[in-house]
Order: structure tokens, then sequence, then C-alpha cells
């Protein structure tokens, strides 16, 4: 993959895509690739870049009629369009974070080294390009720090993401590689996602006031007892209703349970109208 003509951070990013798939549900795609040409594994990568497009995508973009990953698809030998990134983002979010930070960070560590010690701040060429018309951020120049097996600090360009946060490469030296089962011996994409992975940023309407027992009973009764960990209510306005709330769930997944694929779900809990979407600090 780094030899694609990709950045460090498009190159971590696809890696990230391809394995969070292998441990969900298409295996064996790593091992497939690796017998296949440089066009094919760059025509490969550049459907992985449409997925992680798609997830970044404030509105929903439209699905071509051969589903956007055609080459995916006879990969896996399975169905497959970009409609899963669209219906499961936020799980897809959270286990490309994980893949990453789990093993990306430990089987890529050497390589990662190599590369940085030689280019260092030389990749701002397609790097800051990326960006620019995927994600519309522009602070572009964000780097994670990391330390090498010496403790020479090194920097990880692109990271911390505005999708997938932070890339920490641990100390210490392991001997693995993609085809090692021991790089699967640990929790799982989405084991070890944080709170804020799922929470939910709920509003209410001014004048029908929403109560805690309301919102627990709407959502218990449609995805089961354990389905709300917490629900917090905002501060009370003066006509003694609050006009939002944030909801910790049990699991990433049930995020998209709600949403079905949309960045603002409107609900109704005992006929008045509530507005869910996926909690984001920054906002």
């Amino acid at each position: 993959m780094f030899k694609q003509n990709l950045s460090i951070t498009q190159a971590l990013l696809v890696m990230g895509v391809w394995l969070w798939l292998e441990y969900t549900n298409y295996p064996n795609i790593i091992s497939t690739m690796m017998q296949l040409s440089d066009s094919l594994v760059k025509s490969l990568s550049n459907e992985a870049l449409t997925c992680l497009d798609t997830l970044a995508a404030f509105k929903n973009p439209p699905i071509p009629k051969d589903g956007g990953l055609p080459l995916t698809k006879i990969l896996v030998q399975k169905d497959i369009t970009l409609k899963l990134f669209i219906m499961k983002r936020y799980t897809a979010i959270a286990g490309i974070k994980s893949v990453l930070n789990n093993i990306c960070a430990r089987v890529f560590k050497d390589i990662l080294q190599n590369i940085l010690s030689t280019t260092y701040y030389n990749y701002n060429y397609n790097y800051n390009n990326y960006y620019k018309y995927n994600y519309n951020y522009t602070n572009v120049a964000s780097t994670s720090r990391a330390r090498s097996s010496n403790s020479r600090p090194f920097v990880v360009p692109g990271f911390p993401h505005p999708l997938f946060g932070d890339f920490v490469v641990p100390n210490g030296v392991e001997d693995l590689d993609l085809l090692d089962a021991k790089i699967w011996s640990n929790k799982g994409p989405c084991d070890d996602v944080t709170e804020e992975d799922k929470t939910m940023f709920i509003t209410f309407s001014r004048g029908f006031p929403v109560s805690e027992e309301e919102v627990r009973e709407l959502f218990i009764t449609d995805y089961g007892y354990g389905s709300v960990v917490e629900i917090v209510m905002g501060n009370y306005a003066a006509n003694n209703q609050s006009m939002f709330a944030t909801m910790v769930l049990n699991g990433v997944a049930m995020v998209d349970e709600i949403l079905q694929g949309l960045r603002l779900a409107k609900l109704r809990a005992n006929g008045k109208d509530i507005w869910v979407r996926k909690y984001d600090r920054r906002n």
C-alpha cells in the first residue's frame, strides 16, 4: 500500500477499511489482494478511498448502479456496496479507528519509521489536496507524535484525524504481519469504543416538554431494556422544559440502527417530535 502513490495518511486509512471489512464479514481480503497486480490494488484502493469519502460526507452521496464498489465485490465474492458505509457509518468509523490503533500501528511500525525518517515533512504534496476536497478541514497540518523503539519521537502525518482521532504507535517491538493470527487475539473492532462513540444528542420542540422517562421508554421499547446506559437532560429553560439531552447507548451499532443512514432522525415520544443525531463534542 505504501507503494501505491498514496500519502501516508491515505495508505493507513485504506488498510483500515480493508482490515475492518475482513474482521467483520469479508474474510481473506488481504491474502487475496497480495496475489493481485499493482494496478488492480491501486483500483481497489481507490474504491476504499470512496468508502472513506462516503463516511465523511455530510450529505449521503448517490450510489451508482453498480454499487460503487464493483472490484471490491469481485474480490470478496459477496454483495457489497457503498450503502454499507451509509447504513453502518458510525460502526465503521469506530471499527476503523480501532483497527488503526490496534493493528496498523503495530504491524506497520517499522515501515512507518523508515518512511517518516526520510520524508518527515515532505508529505503535503498530496495530503493537503486529499483533505481539501474530502473533509473540508483547514487544519491539515495536524500530526500525532509517537515514539519509536529507540525512543526517538516521529510524526505521523494527518493525525489526529477528523473522523478517526489519534494514531498511537506503541513502544516496543512486535514481530507481526497481516497474516499472523495474533493480530486478532485481542479485542476486535468496536469492542473498545469510547463512551463518546456511542453517545447521541437529542433535541426537543419548544412548548412540547419531554421527560427523561419518556425518552428512555421510547428507546427501550424499540431496542430493548438494556439499550440505554444513561440519559442526561440539558439545562431547563424558564418554562421548566429541557431543550436537549445526551444519551449513552450500550453499543455503537445501535447508533446506526436508530439513524438508519441519516445524519438527523426525527422520532416521536408520546406524540411529541424529537430529533436525534450522533453526539459530536466539537458541536
